[in-house]
């Protein structure tokens, strides 16, 4: 019998390989799920995600033919089969063996069980020689190229290899420090359906995203613009200082879930001139980007990335970064950060901006516990 665990893993890859992301979905789908299934869901979703460059060279190994010409139900089954063999130690081989050559049926590619199971039955954890340092990092060659030239070879690698490790999660009660690590909520099963934020008023954040909002240096019945705020965890953040706030964001259904905040919420595009007469004490840009520094949590995100897609960012973020420094008021303080590793998304569009910068902050993968951020704390002079 399939287990639920499985059966949904493998939906949520599926969904995955089409355009969707891997947390949201697992967040919706598993959330009906025992902990213990939603767990084992979670490990072979993030895990078949961030190691898909050795399973396919794996499948091509054990196959003799290349993961990207299979049908894409069975690249699936395949990849999810032999990630549970090779590095989830509590999983029995058979399971993985005899549910994979299910997955495929139950997907109607019958005639696909027979290889399945024969590549399984090949598969083990027997020392690979990878072919190439792509492969053996799973990660894209130009991106890795690309931080080699920005943090060194060494550092380069370090950060691809702390993508390939599920991250801590961090519970961050309210009122505390935003310079404290939180509270390690690493120990709570299925902690991910927490996504929305709301458990006895702990929310799920980063410890790198947590140490944003400090640089703010938020002053109670200051004003405060929050220009790209879903889904809210800064925002909450930052109302703990008790400043007067508006929270934007570009789609409603986005600043629906921040209703309980009590603070004001518009909608609007950040990359068009902004439709407010006030200026603002202290603004905070989360800008849109990347997310090459959050790859540990959203595996899927260096498997569609190209080089271009950098570049079409860095526009946009320059755009919004000019539209929010025309709102800070004399004095004020604005902070720009993003998730992003790249320069061109960080230095470059502060630099571009022209305003005066008083701090740089940068936390890396491998380095730092967390999620990789940059940040950049700009005054008006």
């Amino acid at each position: 019998m399939l287990s639920p665990s499985r059966a949904i893993a493998f939906d949520i890859l599926l969904l995955v390989e089409r355009g969707g992301y891997a947390t949201d979905l697992l967040a919706s789908r598993a959330a009906g799920l025992e902990s213990r299934d939603a767990g084992l869901a979670e490990a072979i979703v993030l895990g078949s995600l961030r190691r898909q460059g050795q399973l396919d060279f794996l499948i091509g190994h054990y196959a003799g033919r290349a993961a990207a010409g299979l049908d894409a139900e069975v690249r699936i089954a395949l990849r999810m089969g032999i990630y549970q063999m090779r590095y989830l130690e509590r999983v029995p081989a058979h399971a993985a063996v005899s549910e994979s050559v299910e997955l495929v049926r139950r997907a109607r590619k019958r005639s696909a069980a027979g290889l399945v199971n024969a590549v399984l039955r090949k598969a083990g954890r027997e020392p690979i020689a990878w072919p190439d340092r792509s492969t053996e990092l799973c990660h894209p060659e130009w991106l890795l190229e690309r931080w080699d030239r920005q943090y060194g070879v060494q550092a380069s690698a370090s950060i691809a290899r702390a993508n390939l490790v599920a991250p801590q999660t961090y519970v961050r009660a309210p009122g505390a420090s935003g310079n404290a690590p939180g509270l390690q909520a690493t120990e709570v099963p299925g902690c991910f359906r927490l996504l929305s934020g709301e458990a006895r008023g702990l929310r799920i954040q980063d410890i790198g995203s947590q140490t944003i909002v400090p640089l703010l240096d938020l002053q109670a019945g200051q004003t405060f613009l929050d220009l790209t705020a879903a889904p809210g965890n800064k925002t909450a953040q930052a109302l703990e200082a008790g400043v007067r706030t508006v929270a934007c964001d570009r789609y409603f259904k986005r600043l629906a879930p921040m209703k309980s905040l009590g603070c004001d919420l518009v909608v609007l595009d950040g990359s068009q001139p902004l439709p407010f007469r006030a200026r603002f004490d202290r603004i905070l840009l989360d800008a849109p980007c990347s997310g090459t520094g959050t790859l540990a949590r959203n595996p899927e995100i260096k498997w569609r990335l190209r080089p271009s897609d950098i570049t079409g960012l860095a526009a946009k973020q320059a755009s919004l970064l000019a539209n929010a420094l025309e709102r800070l008021a004399p004095g004020g303080r604005l902070v720009y950060s993003t998730c992003s590793l790249e320069r061109e998304e960080n230095e470059g569009v502060v630099e571009q901006a022209g305003a005066p910068v008083v701090g740089l902050f940068r936390r890396l993968p491998g380095r730092d516990a967390g999620d990789g951020f940059f940040a950049a704390v700009i005054t008006s002079g």
